[in-house]
């Protein structure tokens, strides 16, 4: 398998994943995927942020008690339409590639 396929072959797999509303551990499983391979492929497939220095942007919060579960002392985040939890002690690094992935798919 070719660089480009593997790459063709995980964006796949992340799209999937991101549209499946599980949690990575679920999918994963599932797939018979190792968990450590989609965190890996999540932020090697995030856009490169730009060199340059840019503003910062602010988005609007909505807090809808009514929509989402309440998980404890988490924090859940969308973006579009997916949904993502999260957890005290959390990679702040993953996140971020993960918040850029589903941007970039909205």
């Amino acid at each position: 398998m070719t660089n480009t396929e593997q790459r063709e072959e995980w964006q796949a797999r992340v799209t999937a994943f991101l549209a499946s509303g599980q949690t990575v551990a679920a999918w994963c499983r599932a797939q018979g995927i190792k968990p450590h391979q989609m965190y890996y492929w999540i932020r090697r497939l995030a856009p490169v942020p730009a060199r340059t220095k840019k503003a910062s942007q602010w988005l609007p919060v909505v807090v809808d008690d009514r929509e989402l579960p309440h998980t404890g002392n988490g924090l859940l985040v969308r973006v579009g339409s997916a949904v993502i939890e999260v957890q005290s002690g959390f990679d702040p690094e993953l996140l971020t590639a993960v918040v850029r992935v589903l941007t970039a798919l909205c």
